[in-house]
């Protein structure tokens, strides 16, 4: 229905735009904020604002079985773990190369969904237009790939790890959540994330010691309020409705929207690298979309899905 496609591409616009934005959010707020906390604090707003939804919609928070798997595998393995080794690699390692290494996170989603879901097809169109979009991502970053850090490989490890166990987060919630609402499981995954993420502040971080600012409070506001609960909301709305591989795919797009709002906001400049990497990025998005674009035109050839003589 024409309606549902521009609630669709709606959805997956405001997910790329908004966790696009959310790298300079969270820049601006880690100067002041440690970033357990930050992360926590983050979730403990956005699970307040979600459950304040859910009374108003009277909506029902479901205890079954295939329920708790995908509550559990959010809060873990979504919300908990990947932000933290992500928030703590990007400490030793440039965010450009951060980037660069999330970036494995559509070949981890396209792995799981092949050993998984069978209904998703990895056909080529995928393979190649997720291997372009990636060489888009090295040639925008290109320049920012040195490490001095002795930690770096540490560092680049843990983001490494975050992006293969979201993917196979997404797969997982994929394969048992499409019944769910998206607004409970989320109120309930980013609940259990949060109590985990605080509790490794305070064991890890000088949590009493935080100096606030206006726009670390900022930060942290507007990461709950679009980062988590318009952005995560939208994005498993859109898992119901979109294969798994073709949804991770905004992962490619958000380092585009960083550096054009880093670009914008704080004067970084923008060099050729970055839009000739962007238009990779885009073509290869578009390439990855090919067999249903294929299909569709056959179709138009052939009304009615006849056979061509």
């Amino acid at each position: 229905m024409p309606d549902e496609r521009v609630r669709i591409w709606s959805a997956y616009v405001v997910v790329s735009t908004v966790w696009g934005s959310t790298w300079l959010a969270m820049k601006i707020g880690l100067e002041t904020v440690p970033p357990f906390f930050a992360a926590g604090l983050r979730f403990l707003v956005a699970s307040a604002i979600l459950y304040g939804v859910i009374r108003v919609r009277g909506l029902k928070v479901d205890f079954s079985g295939d329920a708790r798997r995908v509550y559990l595998t959010l809060g873990v393995f979504s919300f908990f773990i990947p932000f933290a080794l992500s928030y703590w690699g990007q400490r030793t390692i440039p965010s450009g190369l951060g980037s660069i290494l999330f970036a494995v996170y559509p070949f981890s989603v396209a792995l799981f969904s092949r050993l998984m879901l069978p209904a998703e097809k990895l056909d080529r169109y995928k393979v190649l237009g997720i291997l372009l979009a990636f060489i888009g991502l090295v040639a925008i970053f290109s320049g920012d790939l040195t490490v001095s850090d002795d930690r770096a490989l540490a560092g680049m490890l843990a983001v490494l790890a975050s992006a293969i166990l979201a993917g196979y987060s997404l797969v997982v919630i994929k394969k048992y959540g499409q019944p769910m609402n998206p607004f409970v499981m989320n109120f309930v995954g980013m609940a259990i994330g949060t109590v985990l993420l605080l509790a490794l502040a305070l064991a890890a971080e000088p949590v009493a010691s935080v100096a606030w600012s206006w726009t670390g409070a900022c930060s942290i506001l507007f990461l709950a309020l679009f980062g988590s609960v318009l952005a995560f909301v939208s994005y498993y709305w859109l898992l119901k409705r979109m294969d798994a591989v073709y949804l991770s795919l905004t992962s490619f797009i958000n380092p585009v929207v960083a550096v054009t709002l880093g670009a914008a906001v704080l004067g970084e400049a923008l060099e050729e690298n970055v839009f000739a990497g962007a238009a990779l990025v885009m073509a290869g998005i578009l390439l990855a979309n090919g067999k249903a674009l294929e299909e569709k035109y056959r179709k138009r050839l052939v009304p009615g899905g006849l056979h061509e003589r």
